[in-house]
């Protein structure tokens, strides 16, 4: 089974990741921000950074998947299948031109025809993480990554705030796989509990993929 998680900057998804490949006993891959030379550039500018940082994750994103699907098992934290929602949100920003939009895009498209030829074309199910809004911005600042941190720059917090949006329609029209949504406002993840119950969802939701005739 390959299963990707997907959701906003700040849910609790990295930390979702981690648990489902301990629970399921497979590995984890993580999306590249840690190590990420331009995710501080575009943070600073992004206009100046917008496309770099996109084809940047695109990259990323596509050796990923790549990866995942030739296994037998894996997690991954954010995946290609959400990376255009970020493109075309930095294109409605004014940060990346439709010229750089549309290479972006065919570059996509490209990359998206060759997962076809893979012997598993698709993750198995992708787990969409959601909060309210204030959720959100309280676990940004948590987490405490300075180029990230949105006091005193409202234009970066109306930018979380549309792509807070963005992902609830993202989620809507989201067909490349079958998919299930977990409340992590609801199920902190800081509590065990919480832990359990969250893997217990998404225990059930595997077992109507591998055996749907008893569903």
């Amino acid at each position: 089974m390959v299963i990707i998680t997907a959701g906003m900057i700040g849910v609790g998804k990295t930390t979702l990741t981690g648990l489902i490949a301990d629970h399921l006993g497979t590995k984890a891959f993580y999306e590249p921000v840690g190590d990420n030379p331009v995710l501080p550039l575009y943070y600073s500018d992004p206009k100046n950074y917008g496309f770099l940082l996109q084809i940047y994750f695109l990259n990323k994103r596509f050796a990923m998947i790549k990866k995942a699907l030739a296994d037998d098992n894996n997690v991954l934290d954010r995946s290609i299948y959400e990376d255009a929602l970020f493109t075309k949100e930095n294109n409605a920003e004014g940060n990346i031109s439709d010229t750089e939009l549309n290479v972006y895009l065919q570059l996509l498209d490209n990359m998206m025809t060759e997962l076809t030829e893979l012997p598993k074309k698709a993750p198995d199910l992708m787990v969409y993480s959601e909060t309210d809004f204030d959720t959100i911005l309280y676990r940004i600042k948590k987490r405490g990554r300075d180029y990230e941190q949105f006091d005193h720059n409202p234009e970066l917090e109306s930018y979380y705030y549309k792509m807070w949006t963005a992902y609830r329609k993202w989620y809507d029209e989201y067909d490349a796989s079958p998919k299930m949504k977990i409340d992590l406002q609801q199920y902190d993840l800081e509590k065990p509990a919480n832990q359990q119950a969250v893997l217990a969802q998404i225990d059930s939701e595997l077992g109507k993929i591998r055996n749907p005739t008893t569903v």
